[in-house]
């Protein structure tokens, strides 16, 4: 695994316009970070092309009888366990359909199991497990550089499964045949990706 320098990650780096953060009444708390979350639509808005992609590439693969996962750790994680959970009621698709591997497993979910998310071996195994030809992988990673979801992504490809990668650092570099990348920019509290990035 390389080094990350994560001061260089956009979703890591000190948010200048919220530098006084701590110092602000909490009426200017909010309009702050009202302020902040207007990016996440941009930043959905710049990347329409690339989700259009996402979605033919997820349909497709369900059309031919593939499934879809959603492979994360923390907030990314349980965004993709929540979706999982909301398809069957919404689209009356098999709970088998469209499932979530969450880094930790499912204790995950409710308690952080920090660590967890570095493991490469989990991530790969967990794929060479589940994942079959045809499926769809979609990687969640705020920062792009999350291991679990790396070598996750890498292997569903080993396997035929068609792979998205969902990020809001343009720099991530896993190789997947679509890669979204919303530009939410620094977080209002440094590093916390459960906010703008998480919305996104």
């Amino acid at each position: 695994m390389n080094s990350v320098n994560y001061g260089r990650l956009t979703t890591e780096q000190r948010n200048p316009r919220t530098a006084n953060f701590d110092r602000l009444s909490a009426s200017e708390l909010v309009i702050r970070m009202n302020h902040e979350d207007r990016r996440v639509f941009q930043a959905i808005r710049n990347s329409q092309a690339q989700i259009a992609r996402a979605i033919l590439l997820i349909t497709n693969a369900l059309r031919g009888g593939g499934r879809l996962f959603f492979v994360g750790a923390g907030t990314s994680g349980r965004l993709g366990v929540i979706e999982a959970a909301e398809c069957p009621p919404t689209f009356n698709s098999r709970p088998q359909q469209i499932q979530a591997i969450m880094a930790g497993g499912p204790t995950a979910v409710f308690r952080s199991k920090e660590g967890s998310e570095d493991s490469e071996r989990e991530g790969a195994s967990q794929i060479r497990r589940r994942v079959r030809a045809g499926d769809a992988v979609v990687g969640i990673a705020a920062s792009g550089v999350t291991p679990f979801v790396g070598a996750a992504l890498h292997r569903a490809r080993k396997q035929g499964a068609r792979t998205v990668l969902l990020t809001c650092n343009p720099a991530a570099r896993e190789i997947v045949d679509v890669r979204i990348a919303l530009l939410t920019g620094p977080e209002v509290l440094t590093g916390s990706t459960r906010l703008k990035a998480g919305t996104a």
